[in-house]
């Protein structure tokens, strides 16, 4: 798993100041990373196993801001793999999907309560498999677990309705950056090795035999 832009601790800054530079994540140099992919991407998605859809303004925008979430719980050491906040997970999806502005999110609603509906209730996959595979895999490093969570959460059923391999870098990080870890930012280097793999495991049943595989 390709890695870019090292955590970082840095001392107490301004609310305002601390949200755009990141008190464990260096999210001036993720933003960077993004946008560097941006302007390459016709070029990488040519070489892509199956095209994606082009990475706009809106999408860099909304990564940043699940970027910034993910700062925010580390700093606060929120643990995201606990039932108490498991709402955290929705919040990321609903982030990469319709950043923080309130307007989209009204516009969005009845997606978001779908999502919210299949998240928790979905009795093949859902929330409950990723919690239970984290648990039985507590002791692996965290390059491991990192790749497990997200392997579950594309595989079908996947965990959320849309934005799942967005949702899943950003979740990937998380697992990453607070075992001391750079986390997880696409690049124009990584990018290939991590769309090819997720565009075959995206649709793998997660009891298939490939899926016992992944399981380790």
């Amino acid at each position: 798993m390709a890695t870019a832009s090292s955590p970082r601790s840095i001392g107490p800054q301004p609310p305002h100041e601390a949200e755009r530079a990141g008190t464990i994540l260096n999210l001036a140099a993720i933003h960077a990373s993004l946008v560097e992919i941006q302007a390459n991407f016709p070029s990488i998605n040519e070489n892509l196993r199956s095209r994606r859809d082009r990475m706009d303004d809106r999408v860099v925008a909304n990564m940043m801001a699940g970027y910034g979430f993910i700062d925010r719980l580390l700093a606060r050491n929120v643990e995201l793999f606990s039932f108490g906040n498991l709402r955290f997970f929705l919040e990321l999806n609903a982030i990469v999907l319709c950043g923080r502005d309130e307007g989209v999110r009204v516009e969005a609603a009845r997606h978001l309560t779908a999502t919210e509906k299949h998240f928790y209730d979905e009795e093949d996959g859902g929330i409950r498999d990723v919690m239970e595979w984290y648990s039985l895999h507590a002791g692996e490093s965290a390059w491991q677990r990192a790749a497990g969570v997200y392997v579950r959460m594309l595989s079908e059923p996947q965990l959320f309705l849309e934005g799942n391999h967005r949702t899943g870098a950003l979740v990937m990080s998380y697992i990453l950056a607070r075992a001391g870890h750079p986390p997880f930012v696409l690049t124009a280097q990584n990018a290939k090795a991590y769309f090819d793999p997720s565009t075959l495991i995206t649709g793998k049943k997660k009891t298939s035999i490939a899926m016992h595989f992944h399981k380790g």
